[in-house]
């Protein structure tokens, strides 16, 4: 439980686009300056009253990326900038941080959230341990020490799917429900969206009908060892995986002497946070162990819940949580109201953070108001949850 209140005075996020579109020129603080802005100018709040920023980013490659969005904004020199690598939860771990400093008292506003340019990612390689010899380029990093624990995230997607029985044809029919949710809540979404560079929705849902769901490539099958059937039916195809992606979302937090004192309505309260670790060989599972970690924290339960977002990197990550929601009473129905990751892209450490403005805006919508959810499972065996109550 946090020392002193924590609440969210704006929100907002930038469309997500594919990787190679209409973002491929920009960097992760462009994207991200436009947003903050954005965020700013929603809450009437001036941005010298701006103490920090708490960035997720997991392609930056080194440097400072929260400190370059905080210039790039126009903040004071004098804001701190904390650039958080979680992977794929940075963008909700960063919140959390950002919310432990101002109930810990070092801070009263605080701009916090995730952006992410995969288009302008720098090339990656391993320096050379003898002259003459050549860098090695890698495409990703180790997320274990030991590579029997580090598998290919497809391929453990694709183990997942065969231990649950979730067949080929079921994680495609997921997708393509997220896709076709997506599309009809196009004005809902483009509410919460800044457009930036003339792009004000997200550019990735399409329609999946039979047709385009049986040409889509298999990307990943079960082991090797399995049978061909089996393998087969299980496999993981294109349209299951939320694809590489550009974008960026920001919340702005603020104490309650801050809120009064700059005479600021808050939106919604940040009641806490859940971040925890599981077996690296299977990391999609560890969305749900936090969420549920969390809400057992605060003596809640699933069904006191109002908007749940989860970012859902692999259909068979939605097929769990749906089977957990009616295992443990929750409605299925408030999970990715308006699709979600499968549909959006992922932006890695960008997505944890659009998923909570998602949820948010869910919960403005919704006529009771109440409590949200949003969250995510990361790379190395990590999952992040955050939990939220609307103020009316």
């Amino acid at each position: 439980m946090l020392a002193h209140p924590v609440y969210i005075a704006s929100y907002t996020r930038s469309a997500v686009v594919p990787v190679g579109g209409a973002f491929k020129a920009l960097h992760a603080h462009d994207i991200g300056a436009a947003v903050l802005r954005a965020l700013l100018t929603k809450a009437s709040l001036p941005a010298s009253q701006v103490q920090a920023v708490v960035l997720g980013n997991a392609l930056g490659a080194g440097g400072n990326p929260a400190r370059m969005l905080a210039l790039a904004a126009g903040l004071p020199h004098t804001c701190a900038a904390y650039t958080v690598d979680t992977q794929c939860c940075a963008g909700l771990d960063a919140v959390a941080l950002a919310a432990s400093l101002i109930a810990s008292g070092q801070a009263d506003v605080v701009v916090a959230g995730g952006a992410e340019a995969w288009s302008r990612a720098p090339m990656r390689a391993t320096r050379p341990l003898h002259a003459g010899e050549a860098p090695v380029p890698y495409e990703r990093p180790a997320f274990a020490p030991h590579p029997h624990d580090d598998p290919d995230l497809l391929q453990a997607a694709a183990r997942y799917a065969a231990s649950q029985g979730h067949t080929r044809a079921v994680q495609d029919a997921y997708a393509a429900a997220s896709h076709a949710r997506a599309l009809q809540g196009a004005n809902v979404l483009a509410a919460e969206i800044v457009p930036i560079q003339g792009v004000a929705q997200d550019a990735f849902p399409r329609e999946l009908g039979a047709r385009q769901l049986a040409r889509a490539p298999t990307i990943a099958h079960t082991d090797a060892d399995e049978d061909d059937t089996r393998r087969t039916e299980h496999a993981v195809s294109a349209v299951a995986i939320s694809p590489k992606a550009d974008g960026a979302a920001l919340v702005l937090l603020m104490s309650e002497a801050a809120c009064s004192r700059l005479h600021t309505r808050p939106r919604a309260q940040w009641l806490g946070h859940q971040s925890l670790g599981g077996a690296p060989a299977m990391p999609l599972v560890l969305a749900a162990e936090a969420a549920r970690s969390l809400l057992q924290a605060h003596h809640r339960r699933w069904t006191d819940l109002a908007a749940i977002e989860l970012h859902d990197a692999f259909a068979v990550q939605g097929l769990q949580w749906q089977a957990l929601l009616q295992v443990e009473g929750g409605d299925g129905n408030l999970l990715n109201r308006h699709g979600g990751g499968i549909a959006r892209g992922h932006p890695i450490g960008a997505s944890a953070a659009v998923a909570l403005v998602r949820m948010l805006a869910e919960l403005e919508r919704t006529p009771s108001g109440g409590l949200g959810l949003a969250a995510i499972a990361g790379a190395g065996g990590l999952g992040s949850a955050g939990l939220v109550q609307q103020v009316r």
